[in-house]
């Protein structure tokens, strides 16, 4: 009788021990299934698409944050490192200074840099820019449209509901992947670019 105790002791003891590996090998299963899945879920985020993008001015007023996320990127590879930049001086303007009255940007965030006869380049100040599309919106019509309207994602804290997407007049906001966050038109990318 003593043998037949030991015995069941033994069988319930090695029941529960199997048991509670069984439990922990499907625990650990299912946590490396959940992280596998959430791993395979790629991170999106907001962003401008300059190919839709109306320079209505509400990126600068309807984002959460002061001043916008939303600044002018200069695309130089578009770039005609113009002499008479269509989004830095005002229309009409006749003699070419830095003056800021010839200037189209009303908080004087692009700088421009001479780098020989007859080109220069157009830097943003990203601290100064508003993101007001007065730049874009000039370049666009008397250049070739290399200064563009894009959410900086260093500034950018992902909104689930992006303010500015909201009240986009034209729905140039949209989800995208965040390894690939920037939306440049005419901007042809290469299969390094792609890789």
């Amino acid at each position: 009788m003593v043998d037949s105790d030991k015995k069941d002791k033994i069988d319930r003891r090695e029941f529960i021990n199997t048991g509670v590996r069984i439990s922990a090998a499907v625990g650990i299963g299912g946590l490396g299934g959940v992280l596998l899945s959430n791993s395979s879920k790629q991170e999106l985020v907001w962003q401008l698409d300059a190919s839709k993008c109306v320079q209505c001015g509400r990126c600068a007023t309807s984002c959460v944050l002061t001043p916008s996320a939303v600044k002018c990127m200069h695309v130089f590879d578009m770039c005609g490192y113009c002499n008479l930049c269509g989004g830095y001086f005002r229309p009409g303007v006749k003699n070419l200074s830095t003056a800021a009255e010839k200037q189209l940007c009303p908080t004087a965030a692009i700088e421009r840099v001479y780098i020989e006869k007859p080109y220069f380049e157009y830097h943003i100040i990203e601290e100064l820019c508003i993101a007001c599309g007065k730049c874009v919106a000039g370049c666009g019509s008397f250049g070739n449209g290399s200064m563009q309207l894009q959410v900086n994602h260093s500034l950018c804290v992902n909104c689930n509901e992006c303010a500015i997407a909201r009240a986009c007049p034209v729905e140039a906001f949209k989800r995208v992947p965040a390894n690939d966050p920037y939306l440049f038109n005419g901007v042809m990318k290469t299969k390094d670019d792609e890789a």
